[in-house]
């Protein structure tokens, strides 16, 4: 199982359908908020499920503002991460996280990527495909794959 996981894409799609051409083809692909408007773009040119919740930015939005679902043997909680202060940090994330007793969360906001497999919880946050904000400034999303015995693989991957 393929999974592409992207955030903060700010209503600019164009570096969303590169990331998707790269990789595809995708059996789901989960966008982390700040779509701003582009839900039907992202749904439609994604030709999978997709799984997506609202940002900060997403003001008039229906997407939920968080989402806990299954990929394989993982709980997952989805959330943009605004509310928990991931800009000052993700250990308030984290917490949230093993309260609910997820085994991955994934989040946006800070427009940074991260894969932290610490702990015994898996944090994701794919950076931004438009507005990156890490020292390599290069627009960023993370592959997410299932291999043969159910374990997942995160890779950061770069346009």
């Amino acid at each position: 199982m393929r999974i592409l996981i992207v955030s903060d894409t700010h209503r600019q799609n164009k570096n969303y359908l590169k990331a998707l051409g790269k990789v595809e083809p995708v059996d789901m692909v989960i966008h982390c908020g700040d779509v701003e408007g582009s839900e039907y773009v992202i749904s439609e040119s994604a030709g999978c499920p997709v799984e997506m919740v609202a940002g900060n930015n997403d003001y008039f939005s229906e997407l939920p503002r968080e989402k806990e679902f299954e990929i394989g043997k993982y709980r997952v909680w989805l959330t943009h991460g605004h509310n928990y202060y991931v800009a000052m940090g993700n250990e308030t994330l984290k917490e949230e996280a093993r309260a609910r007793g997820v085994d991955i969360v994934m989040f946006g906001h800070t427009h940074k990527p991260v894969v932290d497999t610490s702990g015994g919880l898996t944090v994701i946050n794919p950076g931004s495909l438009t507005y990156p904000r890490q020292s390599n400034r290069r627009p960023s999303y993370i592959l997410m794959e299932l291999d043969e015995d159910g374990e997942a693989h995160f890779s950061i991957c770069y346009l």
